[in-house]
């Protein structure tokens, strides 16, 4: 077909209408997405009273913009000193979780892809039963056994629990699938290690999923409430959104802190999104297409 007739297609009255509505259908759906996060924004700036009154709107009212609650969140005052202290916490278990998941989950995923034995198709399914098992399920073991380590309270016990996903180890291994096995093969020729190769060859050419991968775990870890809720006992140690749900409670509500600290805490994930971007649609359509 010639690229005139390509181009009459394109502007016939059932193609314009089509992607006239498609686009009303993406623009309305990102207007529902946005709304939580542009109302927040909005109330950053108003006073606790107004979201009391008015609670989450997109009301934009100058005479109310106010940054009172950002001056309050970073002027060294108790609640703030918390905050930074939940803050700190947070990134401290995120970083750390994501860490080490992508690593045991890459070498994991590497053993089950890359290496031909026994039983590998058996524990590959296995792994994947695993994700049929509601967290809820798995909770009061996991809890009595970090009882029995002794790791309650610490950071440790939060963080343990969550290194080994199923769901990182699949993702990871159909990523590795569409690698070429002759690149271990070449690599042995040529005298290298079984580190060198895992490293060096196909640990670079894993980055797409890598990045994909360490999003999702951020994300996940960073807004994680309830598992922490149960380890963590000490205020001192508490995550941000434990933190913020303490801010709540029947004798009084610091609505200053926690509209701007909550938008506040929005920024380490939207950074972490900005830097990898590039590299999640090469992560999430890989394997896709195979030729």
């Amino acid at each position: 077909m010639s690229n005139n007739a390509h181009q009459n297609l394109s502007h016939t009255p059932k193609h314009i209408i089509c992607s006239i509505l498609g686009t009303g259908f993406f623009v309305c759906l990102c207007a529902i997405i946005s709304f939580p996060v542009i109302a927040g924004l909005l109330a950053s700036f108003r006073p606790g009273t107004e979201l009391i009154r008015k609670g989450l709107a997109l009301d934009l009212d100058p005479t109310t913009m106010t940054l009172a609650n950002y001056k309050y969140l970073f002027g060294g005052n108790q609640d703030s000193r918390k905050y930074f202290m939940w803050y700190k916490n947070s990134l401290l278990i995120t970083v750390l979780s994501v860490v080490l998941t992508l690593l045991i989950c890459y070498f994991v995923a590497y053993g089950l892809t890359m290496y031909n034995f026994k039983l590998q198709n058996l524990l590959f399914t296995l792994v994947i039963a695993t994700m049929m098992v509601p967290f809820e399920i798995l909770m009061l073991p996991m809890y009595k056994e970090i009882i029995a380590l002794g790791l309650i309270d610490t950071y440790v016990g939060v963080i343990i629990t969550g290194l080994c996903s199923a769901s990182t180890i699949f993702f990871f291994r159909q990523y590795m699938t569409g690698l070429p096995k002759e690149l271990l093969s070449a690599a042995r020729i040529d005298g290298a290690n079984e580190y060198y190769i895992s490293v060096k060859i196909i640990m670079p050419l894993v980055k797409p999923a890598f990045a994909s991968m360490g999003i999702l775990c951020a994300m996940g870890s960073w807004n994680a409430i309830l598992w922490p809720l149960l380890v963590l006992k000490g205020a001192e140690k508490f995550t941000l959104p434990i933190g913020l749900n303490t801010l709540l409670t029947p004798y009084g509500n610091n609505y200053d802190v926690l509209i701007a600290g909550s938008m506040f805490g929005i920024l380490p994930i939207f950074i972490i999104f900005l830097v990898f971007q590039k590299y999640i649609i090469d992560g999430m359509t890989a394997g896709a297409v195979k030729g």
